[in-house]
């Protein structure tokens, strides 16, 4: 039986919300474990997509689910760059300059 295209999409727009989630809980473990699902998930339609198309209905879907996977990436980002800044100043503090 051969899954829907549409199905990965959703698969991957469901991955990315769990994404957020846990990045709201600063679970970074769990983040990249999803993070990995995602890039499974995207090999797979990848793989599945040659030589098969959407139909106008899906068209709108998937686009739907870009729009909101591309909402997520961005939330993502917001809640890690705090994260990766405090991360940075850890491994390279930054020096008081004195003036003379």
């Amino acid at each position: 039986m051969t899954i829907p295209l549409i199905d990965y999409y959703k698969a991957i727009e469901t991955t990315s919300e769990l994404m957020v989630v846990a990045a709201r809980m600063e679970d970074w473990d769990e983040v990249v474990r999803l993070e990995g699902a995602c890039a499974v998930l995207i090999e797979q339609l990848r793989e599945q997509s040659a030589g098969r198309d959407l139909s106008a209905e899906e068209r709108a879907e998937k686009h739907r689910i870009m729009m909101t996977i591309l909402r997520h990436d961005a939330q993502i980002r917001e809640l890690v760059e705090p994260w990766i800044d405090e991360l940075g100043e850890l491994q390279h503090p930054v020096k008081p300059v004195q003036l003379h």
